[in-house]
């Protein structure tokens, strides 16, 4: 396994065309850690956390683009999550995010789980369920031969600061707690004093998956650095290959933080792959914003 130096310098990555995204709509509040935009009939539509700079209580709001803006589309749900995340499952949408609330055994502390929805389309969700206390970057994709992959981030005992745990379930109506926390960790991604998790499930055209993720790290006085990466995971076997970044934060453009520990923060959101070969990659900068840029599409070598 590598830490996040050894992989910062073995990084040769290029980014072009970085940008921010402008949303409006939601008055002084932040909108960051966005999905990567989908369809819906014929809006093009973005998740974003929106929350103020000076709060961590967030609502995932929709957004549809017109021109250079993103405005709260007209109509849709708010739901009352963090950082989230979209796949297609059986012909319907399923979203995510993560769900906070009092903790249940210490009053003063925050708890956290990822809750998905289900249904025809943002206007028609629904939840089905609602993953581990504790538990971040649960995420789910439909395989090639209709099954569903189940990506894990446990913490504590099994994750030490968060690891990433794989297994497969027939269909939905498996998904379970227990299912979740007993998947088998990947081996040999992440040193105890580091950690990460899946933002992004990306079937590639050989049936293999790709793992849009993250990894991180603190330095001295607890400031916190997150790079995207990738890897790739057989199906059918588990076997996965070695974590690779594909960006930093150097190569967006500058811009605010929510804190001065969180100034080095690029959380994955998504990954628009592209015909001619690159991808945009969509991102959550420092807490506060949200950027997009332009890369070598990372899961075009495991495809070929």
């Amino acid at each position: 396994m590598k830490t996040c130096v050894q992989l910062l310098n073995e990084f040769t990555g290029i980014g072009a065309n970085p940008r921010k995204l402008n949303f409006t709509g939601v008055g002084e509040n932040d909108v960051y850690n966005i999905s990567a935009p989908f369809k819906q009939g014929k809006d093009l539509i973005i998740a974003g956390r929106v929350e103020a700079r000076d709060s961590e209580h967030s609502e995932i709001v929709f957004f549809a683009q017109q021109d250079d803006n993103w405005l709260p589309k007209v109509g849709t749900p708010t739901l009352t999550l963090q950082d989230p995340f979209f796949t297609f499952i059986g012909g319907q949408l399923v979203l995510g995010g993560v769900e906070i609330y009092q903790h249940p055994s210490n009053s003063a502390t925050l708890a956290w789980r990822t809750v998905f929805y289900k249904g025809a389309d943002i206007y028609l969700l629904k939840v089905f369920f609602k993953g581990p206390d504790g538990m971040k970057d649960l995420r789910l994709a439909e395989l090639a031969d209709k099954r569903i992959a189940v990506v894990t981030r446990p913490q504590g005992e099994k994750g030490g600061r968060g690891k990433i745990g794989y297994t497969k379930i027939n269909d939905l109506s498996e998904l379970t707690i227990e299912v979740v926390d007993d998947a088998p960790l990947l081996e040999n991604q992440f040193i105890d004093d580091e950690w990460g998790g899946a933002n992004e499930l990306h079937l590639l055209s050989n049936g293999k998956l790709g793992v849009l993720g993250h990894i991180a790290s603190f330095s001295e006085g607890d400031v916190r650095h997150y790079y995207p990466m990738v890897f790739l995971i057989d199906p059918t076997t588990g076997i996965h290959t070695e974590i690779e970044l594909i960006a930093t934060r150097s190569q967006f453009l500058p811009g605010n933080s929510k804190r001065p520990d969180l100034v080095d923060v690029v959380f994955s959101g998504g990954l628009v792959r592209k015909a001619d070969g690159t991808a945009d990659l969509y991102a959550g900068i420092s807490d506060a914003e949200a950027h997009v840029i332009t890369i070598k599409d990372p899961f075009l070598k495991y495809e070929n």
